[in-house]
């Protein structure tokens, strides 16, 4: 490992620092080249549209075409067709004979009359347009004019002042072709991943080597300088952007490039470095695997079946021949597992058979209260000679007795445990009359299936007890039937335990759920019927069956049991023996 780092280290802080220096001199070439030739770019721009500003003046070289303009609105059809020919002729003379600007058309609007002349056939433009608020340039966004095959343009407004008697006959508009930029900007352009626009002072995009964004609106926050270059992380985008501000129109020249695309050559170095780096790593390496093998093999087997240990898997054998220390150290490690396992099975049979013990011993108990009120209910009966009552009543006590201290099987049929739920509804029915009914309903045989015994009348007992509390009356539902496994495959039987109770507020639901979770058998005075029910399902079918609890305050409380499908002996038996 130090041999590696010895190797690594060196040869990636070389290329590293050899690296950042080439890009950051080539950033700082670039910044100060480009803003150079962005300048010339501008004064190139300022020349040319100082020469297009000049072009209305020419109109006012034609006396003829000022006393055409001066006319007003009263003009029959021939007298207007010969002012609009003439006018346009002058127009097309003037402007497009001999002329090197890139214009595609010249208008002049004179009191709602338009005269013009085009180097391409133009839409739009209708009607007089308003441009009373707007400056010197107007770009092609801000009106309706439009161009054959979409020619991008830009206009020169000149408002026209009758010179004799100072009065505003007209306004001239020349459409500029942005060929104009395209000529200045060409050397720029060429770097395809660079991008250049012009933009007036507001941000407002006059000129974009993506025609789509012209018009768009450019924060300005995000420029620190007018004149100069500049780091920009924008959206994770790293670019270098170079910006240059004209003195005559004020327009702001910018061109942006990605560090990547200006950092292409130095991959090389990047790419060799990484590729030196990767063959010592190769190299030292095998050298170091080669050279630490016999040594390091033997502790690493061992450290990792310690590890299996320590997550409680004990099926584990370090074979190591040697009689070193290494071996030592193995056959001291197996005997530790092989006495570990043998304690961990000792005490295993020994708190299970004490859980066994414990839980049958719950289950087989009876209500001290329930026996009492039962007695006291059938001693009124007897005082009130009502001797029907005192037959069914003692008779239904003597099946509850005869299930509980007899049958010594923890596994009964469905009927059987449900029997004994009838039986013991029955005589709660007998003390609290109408105050308590109860439905018990199922969609299975009961004499074909299996459950624990025992199960269902703490539940019973709980919704009578707390029921009862408060209410004058409590109805008691319960359903059993075969539903499908929660993680699929073999089926279940659920068994849903409704009442219509009080219910229970959402922090006394919490304390029921921790209490099904904990030890049934911890001294207590009260509530371990219900945690006894789960934990002798989990204990017996495992963590995905048991008790479950639903309630909502005024709305009565549901109690399901999940259960495994069990139909023959066979199961019951390996139930019974701890076998499944």
């Amino acid at each position: 490992m130090i041999c590696v780092l010895l190797t690594i280290v060196p040869i990636t802080l070389l290329g590293y620092i050899s690296y950042y220096h080439y890009t950051k001199s080539i950033e700082e070439q670039v910044g100060k080249y480009v803003p150079k030739i962005l300048d010339q770019a501008n004064d190139n721009i300022d020349k040319q549209m100082e020469e297009l500003m000049q072009m209305p003046w020419l109109l006012y070289n034609s006396n003829e075409v000022l006393s055409i303009l001066r006319k007003d609105n009263t003009l029959n059809f021939s007298e207007l067709n010969n002012d609009v020919f003439t006018v346009n002729s002058y127009l097309s003379r003037t402007y497009f004979n001999g002329s090197n600007a890139p214009l595609l058309g010249v208008f002049v609007w004179s009191k709602s009359r338009l005269y013009y002349s085009t180097t391409l056939p133009y839409f739009g433009f209708e009607q007089e347009p308003d441009f009373q608020e707007k400056g010197s340039i107007i770009l092609q966004h801000e009106t309706d004019l439009h161009f054959e095959y979409n020619k991008p343009f830009f206009l020169i407004k000149k408002e026209i002042w009758d010179s004799v008697n100072f009065q505003h006959v007209g306004m001239m508009l020349i459409a500029v072709d942005f060929s104009l930029f395209n000529n200045v900007l060409f050397d720029i352009k060429q770097q395809n991943e660079a991008e250049t626009w012009v933009m007036n002072p507001q941000g407002e995009v006059i000129y974009d080597t993506n025609a789509r964004r012209i018009g768009s609106i450019v924060d300005l926050n995000y420029y620190p300088i007018k004149n100069g270059s500049f780091r920009s992380s924008h959206d994770g985008n790293r670019r270098l952007i170079s910006v240059s501000q004209s003195g005559q129109t004020e327009w702001i020249l910018v061109h942006s490039i990605p560090f990547e695309y200006l950092t292409n050559s130095t991959k090389l170095i990047r790419d060799v470095t990484a590729l030196l780096v990767v063959i010592f790593v190769l190299i030292t390496g095998l050298i170091s695997i080669y050279a630490a093998w016999n040594v390091s093999r033997p502790i690493d087997k061992l450290s990792s079946l310690m590890r299996d240990v320590e997550k409680g898997y004990l099926q584990v054998d370090l074979r190591v021949d040697s009689r070193d220390e290494i071996g030592l150290l193995a056959r001291s490690f197996n005997s530790m597992v092989s006495r570990i396992k043998d304690l961990i099975q000792q005490n295993y049979h020994i708190e299970l058979r004490q859980k066994q013990a414990e839980l049958y011993a719950l289950q087989s108990q009876i209500n001290p209260h329930f026996m009492y009120n039962t007695l006291e209910t059938i001693s009124m009966a007897v005082e009130d000679d009502e001797k029907e009552t005192v037959v069914d009543m003692v008779t239904l006590l003597g099946k509850m007795l005869r299930f509980s201290l007899s049958n010594k099987d923890r596994i009964v049929t469905l009927h059987t445990e449900v029997e004994h739920i009838r039986n013991y509804l029955s005589i709660q029915k007998y003390r609290f009359e109408h105050r308590l009914n109860f439905d018990i309903q199922s969609d299975i045989d009961l004499n074909h299936y299996y459950s624990p015994k025992f199960i269902l009348q703490p539940i019973i007992e709980n919704c009578i007890m707390h029921g009862l509390e408060t209410r004058k009356g409590l109805t008691i539902r319960i359903h059993i039937t075969k539903v499908s496994g929660i993680q699929g495959g073999m089926e279940e039987i659920l068994m849903s335990v409704q009442d219509d109770g009080i219910g229970m507020d959402q922090e006394t639901l919490e304390k029921i759920r921790v209490l099904l979770e904990s030890d049934p058998i911890a001294g207590r005075d009260s509530g371990f019927g219900l945690s006894n029910v789960h934990a002798r399902m989990v204990m017996m079918f495992g963590p995905d069956y048991g008790l479950r609890v639903e309630s909502k305050l005024k709305e009565g409380t549901t109690f399901y049991i999940r259960i495994p499908v069990i139909e023959d002996m066979q199961t019951v038996n390996k139930y019974e023996r701890n076998e499944v």
